[in-house]
């Protein structure tokens, strides 16, 4: 079974008409995006957009055959003209599914947003799942039979890949393809990386897919460092590179600091966040969690945890830290880091850059500004990806 993208954007396009965004002003040559329409085998049309005839046409294709022409999601704006020749559009009512001629069954597939997925099985047994924008798969039981190609809004709702990853629909063989592409990410190498770190890929409009072929994507780094300032985004930075997998645990290393009303603020803001069906643990007791099996782990952040162990040490008392905090706390490093070397659990840790600023005033911030660097540097060392957020724009330095 084969799948042409005629389109691969948002409906409105990208660029989108009239918009003076940054993302649109670069969208240009194979980044721009015409709405997302897929021709199957020639025979089955998912999603009708404005010419779809004509980009049938550049992508070596008619759609003469088309024997059916089933619409997803409500369309906005006037409506679309029918070519001549097509059958007219209809919609398969969720859960029901259509035989068609062509040797194709298309299943309606429910979703947690106005319109309908389609789960669609080729003559040859092959197996897509589409998921219109804005939508998630709804009601999904495990297990599961994976899908051969996932086609679905990764960018918008990262959620829907995570679901049918929780059910095994999803799994290491299926080839995510990110549709309704928008202006929500710069197009170019900014759009792939985010896309790698949720094991999906960008294709370019008019791309023919075989499905159940083979793509080598990039793999999910297993171990991820997101290095940045204050205020920079390198927490969003690491919440995003999860949002697509279920059952992450968030390692809040901050503790709840009870009465202190601004990191109340600070807390909740982080909570409302995070996808519902994360889980969290306020600890600085990091190594057990490493060795165990599991879910993905989220550390934030590693400056935090530092603190908490040199408060344990006695960083802070000068007698303390020349007679044993200072071996102690390298002690503890060293543990942390060979936890991070030997787990078969993907992580994703956030700590503070710092030191590129005003030298601290004090001998003890001078020390854990110190501290903070070399730990940062042999975290890094066991890391297969690392990142450097600078004003929300990640850098990356490895991987």
């Amino acid at each position: 079974m084969d799948v042409t993208l005629l389109g691969t954007g948002a409906p409105a396009g990208l660029p989108r008409p009239d918009c003076p965004c940054a993302a649109c002003a670069a969208a240009q040559g194979e980044d721009t995006r015409a709405a997302t329409a897929l021709l199957v085998d020639g025979a089955l049309l998912l999603d009708l957009t404005p010419g779809a005839a004509f980009a049938a046409a550049r992508a070596g294709h008619s759609l003469a055959g088309v024997r059916q022409v089933l619409l997803s999601h409500p369309h906005d704006g006037p409506a679309v003209e029918v070519p001549a020749g097509l059958p007219q559009p209809g919609r398969v009512p969720d859960g029901r599914e259509l035989a068609l001629l062509t040797g194709h069954r298309v299943r309606a597939v429910a979703l947690d947003a106005p319109g309908t997925g389609y789960a669609v099985t080729g003559p040859d047994g092959g197996r897509l799942l589409y998921v219109p924008p804005g939508g998630a798969p709804a009601g999904l039981e495990a297990p599961a039979e994976p899908y051969d190609l996932v086609l679905a809004d990764v960018v918008g709702r990262p959620d829907a890949l995570a679901r049918l990853r929780a059910v095994g629909a999803a799994g290491p063989t299926t080839d995510v393809v990110a549709v309704h592409l928008d202006h929500d990410v710069p197009p170019g190498r900014e759009l792939a990386r985010r896309l790698a770190a949720a094991g999906a890929r960008a294709v370019p409009d008019g791309t023919t897919l075989a499905v159940g072929s083979y793509e080598d994507v990039p793999d999910v780094p297993r171990r991820t460092l997101v290095l940045g300032g204050a205020r920079s985004g390198k927490s969003v930075e690491a919440e995003r590179r999860l949002e697509s997998f279920p059952d992450v645990l968030y390692v809040a290393t901050g503790g709840s600091r009870g009465g202190d009303t601004e990191w109340a603020a600070r807390v909740g803001a982080h909570r409302e966040r995070r996808p519902g069906t994360w889980r969290t643990a306020e600890t600085c007791d990091l190594v057990p969690l490493l060795k165990d099996e599991g879910p993905p782990l989220l550390i934030d952040c590693l400056s935090l945890w530092l603190t908490d162990a040199m408060d344990a040490v006695g960083a802070w008392d000068d007698a303390e830290w020349a007679d044993s905090g200072e071996r102690a706390l390298r002690d503890r490093v060293r543990e942390l880091t060979e936890a991070v070397r030997t787990t078969r659990r993907t992580l994703v840790a956030v700590s503070n850059e710092v030191g590129s600023g005003i030298v601290p005033a004090t001998a003890s911030g001078r020390r854990y500004r110190d501290e903070l660097g070399r730990l940062n540097a042999a975290f890094a060392a066991e890391c297969e990806q690392v990142l450097l957020v600078v004003a929300g724009q990640a850098l990356v330095l490895r991987g």
